[in-house]
């Protein structure tokens, strides 16, 4: 799939995910908040129809905000930034700007080499924390402390969907940069 113009890859991605990801109805989110809807972001981060757009929007994003350059590599807490990670590296190849991903476990393996943070390796690496959809932010700040732990030097945090519910500030106050493709209120959710 060949590059889109950016604006026509944001309105495709938030029309999937308006189809695909959107549950209406009152849940408890993982931060143990309830809200009206839920984001099932896996229905759409891991659909063959929308992981190019989210590579590509994600690119669009770093590029826009002047971190492409400067970045080495992506990735971050399993499970909901693998496929971000994944489909950001397969598009930055397309587009002849390659990024290698990583993937951040919950707690160090306890065998083999004992690594918390999976893939090429981070230490003295520029590389942006992702995540599908972020809450509380309380996720992608355990991955970037995995990964500052790893010897990374974490540049900004990008989320594909933010909630408007917090994370911002929460990742502004660690210092980090927060950028996100698109908020629940580009679905006039809020």
């Amino acid at each position: 799939m060949p590059p889109m113009s950016p604006a026509s890859s944001r309105a495709q991605l938030l029309s999937l995910i308006d189809h695909l990801a959107v549950v209406r109805g009152r849940v408890t989110l993982s931060s143990g908040k309830e809200a009206d809807y839920y984001l099932d972001l896996r229905r759409v981060t891991l659909h063959h129809r929308s992981a190019p757009l989210i590579g590509d929007v994600m690119l669009d994003l770093l590029e826009t905000e002047g971190y492409l350059s400067r970045v080495d590599a992506i990735g971050g807490l399993t499970m909901g930034a693998d496929p971000v990670g994944t489909a950001i590296m397969h598009r930055s190849v397309v587009r002849g700007t390659p990024l290698d991903t990583f993937v951040v476990r919950k707690e160090a393996k306890q065998h083999g080499m004992g690594r918390q943070v999976e893939g090429p390796d981070v230490a003295g690496r520029r590389v942006v924390a992702v995540e599908d959809t972020s809450t509380t932010g309380g996720s992608v700040l355990t991955a970037v402390e995995a990964l500052r732990a790893a010897g990374a030097d974490v540049v900004a945090v990008a989320v594909v969907m933010d909630r408007n519910t917090g994370a911002r500030e929460r990742v502004e106050a660690e210092g980090l940069p927060y950028l996100a493709a698109l908020t629940t209120a580009d679905l006039g959710l809020d």
